[in-house]
């Protein structure tokens, strides 16, 4: 099954709109600063792109969750890249880990459970599209078979054909008589007398 556009943008919007906003909260919560708008536009649209490039079917959770890590590695970059210059590039998190070895924990630990996430909701989409597919073709089916069978039956019925009586110059139109009546019948053609 092959996605149509608007169906692959709008599984890449969603995508990118998770794998974004899993990148700030991970970035914030390992220590980091928040992106700046530019930057935050830029992951946006890197990420939607990157997404709708790979949405034209359904993906196995590997790859999504392929996909999630490598979006949040590029996310996390540029994350870094757009920080404020006066801030401190390592300094120490919980534990006497540095900023960088949190960031990346974070951004992974987040990164295989969203990408779990999102590979049961693909799984779970592309299953009742399979469904509402099945179900189309299934109507589809039984409708060309309606349309021959009235093909077949307005084929099959033959219109009546009338036979001329012995010695009788004159039918009626083959529209008026009836499928049972008998032309024969009536007075004689011939005169007797």
């Amino acid at each position: 099954m092959r996605a149509t556009l608007p169906f692959r943008l709008a599984r890449s919007a969603a995508f990118a709109a998770v794998g974004v906003l899993l990148a700030v909260g991970a970035h914030w919560f390992a220590g980091g600063g928040g992106p700046t708008t530019g930057a935050l536009l830029v992951g946006v649209l890197a990420v939607t792109a990157g997404a709708a490039v790979v949405a034209g079917r359904e993906r196995s959770p590997q790859v999504i969750v392929g996909l999630l890590v490598g979006a949040q590695a590029f996310l996390h970059l540029l994350f870094d890249a757009s920080a404020s210059a006066g801030a401190p590039a390592h300094i120490t998190w919980h534990g006497g880990l540095t900023t960088q070895t949190g960031m990346l924990t974070a951004h992974l630990t987040a990164a295989l459970l969203t990408g779990l996430w999102l590979s049961r909701g693909e799984e779970a989409l592309w299953s009742v599209l399979r469904r509402i597919g099945a179900g189309a073709a299934r109507w589809l089916t039984m409708l060309a078979a309606l349309v021959a069978l009235l093909r077949a039956g307005l084929a099959g019925i033959a219109r009546p054909r009338v036979r001329a009586a012995r010695g009788c110059t004159r039918l009626p139109r083959p529209g008026w008589v009836l499928r049972h009546a008998v032309v024969r019948r009536g007075p004689p053609v011939s005169p007797v007398f």
